[in-house]
C-alpha cells in the first residue's frame, strides 16, 4: 500500500470560496479516481498547516494512475495558486526497496512532462517533499 499525504498552509488572501472549491475537488479525487482505495481530506491538526489530504493506493500502478488522473491535474491548477506552503510525502509498507525509486520516477516524469505544473510548484512559498525541478526539495515525496 502507498499512502500519499499533503499538508497545505493557505495564502492569507486566498478567497474562502476558492479554498472550499479546492477542498471539494480533493474530496472528488478520493471518490472518483478508481485507483484510490481510501482517503481523507480535512483540517490539519497539530502543525503550521491549515488542511491536509491522504490518498491510499494499492501499488505503484495505482499510484501512477492517481498521479496522472485528469482530476488530479485540475486540482493542481485550481488549488496550488491558493497555497502558501506545502508538504507532500509518501509512506509505503511495500518492502521492495525499488518502490521508493519508482515513486520518485513517477514524480520526475510528471514534472518533466508538464512545465505548467512546475510553474505552479515554483509559485509556492515553500514546498517540501518531492523532486520538483529547481526547488531543492528532499526526495521521496510527491505533489
Amino acid at each position: 500500500m502507498i499512502h500519499h499525504q499533503i499538508r497545505l498552509a493557505m495564502r492569507p488572501d486566498a478567497p474562502r470560496d476558492k479554498v472550499e472549491e479546492a477542498l471539494e475537488l480533493l474530496r472528488r479525487m478520493g471518490r472518483e479516481i478508481d485507483a484510490v482505495a481510501y482517503w481523507t481530506v480535512g483540517r490539519d491538526v497539530g502543525g503550521d498547516f491549515d488542511y491536509g489530504a491522504m490518498f491510499a493506493v494499492e501499488d505503484i500502478e495505482g499510484y501512477r494512475a492517481y498521479m496522472y488522473a485528469p482530476l488530479h491535474r485540475r486540482v493542481d491548477e485550481i488549488g496550488l495558486p491558493l497555497v502558501r506552503d506545502m508538504v507532500s510525502h509518501d509512506l509505503t509498507d511495500d518492502e521492495d526497496p525499488a518502490t521508493a525509486d519508482l515513486i520518485r520516477q513517477v514524480h520526475a516524469e510528471r514534472f518533466a512532462g508538464d512545465p505548467a505544473l512546475v510553474a505552479l510548484i515554483e509559485g509556492l512559498g515553500s514546498y517540501d517533499g518531492s523532486s520538483a525541478p529547481g526547488r531543492g526539495a528532499r526526495e521521496g515525496g510527491s505533489a
